[in-house]
């Protein structure tokens, strides 16, 4: 079946849109999904799941303080969040950002960022400028920057959204949106999937603000997906071969963890690499890869409604939205999660 930007669409009540995140990471709903298959469960049972010789794939970005405030040459007011730190060393300070303001500036310009520093203008790309920081960018935005929540949590981030939106487990600082549904994770959860024998394995992918962005075309093929840069040690390939030797399951925790993975894997087996990817996952992609996934509830319209409908099966998931609307799941980055199998081998051989 041929799927337009329409078919991904669902009403949303504005009241399940998670807002806060609840104090125990491990205390959000966890909508278990098996073919037709829906049973409602606590994050915490997820131990009862997996098993021993499964593979844990997480994502260890961590999120920068992206946002910052200016002040151009002119006074005119600025608003920009830093997409992705091009370099940092000392002949080359430079980052790629999106900026509001009411009148582009000139390359060349400065501005003045948190009444802190300058920046110097560079060119501009398409909707995003080059931007040359005068020291360490990652000293800066930590400084100085402000962690930049997604669009749709109305209030900003404080002393517990510093702490909340960003995983225990967080190493590798390049993101400006959270991995979602490595949220869900505590130290005592990972040490308990540890006890029984589940490997845990991680890879690097820089979340952009492009995760945020609908799908504005109606046909899926004229759609230009957002580039992300992603790492993929040889250790998680060691660990994800020796689950697929042993028989046990690679489950990808987000979709961040799963576009590294299958990015990694379009050769036709997992390789381990460093690069860009602008890989696009829609029904009728078969996964090469990722046996099951961990992922939180997801924006109509929007790129990973599509790669869940491919994972887990278009109707699948259309019944298991209703279900969670129904149920009043909490939706979106501080929301709760689902628990999905790979069922794309199914689908791709009932459609020969």
């Amino acid at each position: 079946m041929k799927y337009s930007l329409s078919d991904f669409d669902f009403d949303l009540p504005e009241t399940l849109i998670a807002q806060i995140p609840l104090p125990d990471r491990t205390a959000s709903r966890l909508l278990h999904v098996d073919h037709e298959q829906l049973v409602d469960r606590h994050f915490s049972d997820l131990i009862e799941q997996l098993n021993a010789g499964d593979v844990l794939v997480f994502n260890d970005t961590r999120v920068l303080k992206a946002r910052f405030f200016g002040v151009k040459e002119s006074g005119g007011k600025v608003q920009m969040l830093v997409e992705r730190v091009l370099s940092n060393t000392e002949e080359n300070r430079s980052v790629l950002v999106q900026m509001r303001a009411s009148k582009a500036p000139l390359p060349g310009s400065k501005i003045r960022l948190a009444d802190a520093f300058d920046v110097v203008v560079g060119e501009r790309e398409g909707e995003f400028f080059t931007l040359f920081f005068p020291s360490d960018i990652f000293d800066l935005l930590e400084q100085y920057g402000r962690l930049p929540l997604p669009p749709y949590i109305e209030h900003d981030a404080d002393e517990f959204d510093e702490q909340r939106y960003q995983t225990v487990y967080n190493r590798v600082p390049g993101a400006v949106a959270a991995p979602t549904a490595g949220l869900h994770f505590d130290r005592n959860l990972l040490q308990a999937c540890q006890a029984k024998g589940v490997q845990l394995a991680y890879v690097t992918l820089h979340v952009g603000a492009g995760t945020f962005q609908p799908v504005r075309v109606e046909n899926l093929n004229e759609h230009v997906m957002h580039s992300e840069w992603y790492t993929v040690p040889q250790e998680t390939v060691d660990a994800v071969r020796a689950a697929k030797v042993s028989g046990g399951k690679v489950v990808a925790v987000g979709t961040t963890s799963m576009r590294a993975l299958e990015s990694a894997s379009q050769s036709g087996q997992l390789e381990a690499g460093s690069d860009d990817t602008q890989l696009f996952i829609t029904p009728g992609y078969v996964f090469k890869t990722v046996d099951r996934l961990i992922t939180n509830f997801h924006l109509p319209k929007s790129t990973l409604m599509m790669l869940v409908s491919a994972f887990a099966g278009y109707d699948s998931i259309k019944a298991a939205y209703a279900h969670a609307i129904a149920q009043q799941y909490r939706f979106f980055s501080y929301g709760d999660a689902m628990l999905l199998n790979n069922t794309s081998g199914d689908q791709a051989a009932a459609n020969k």
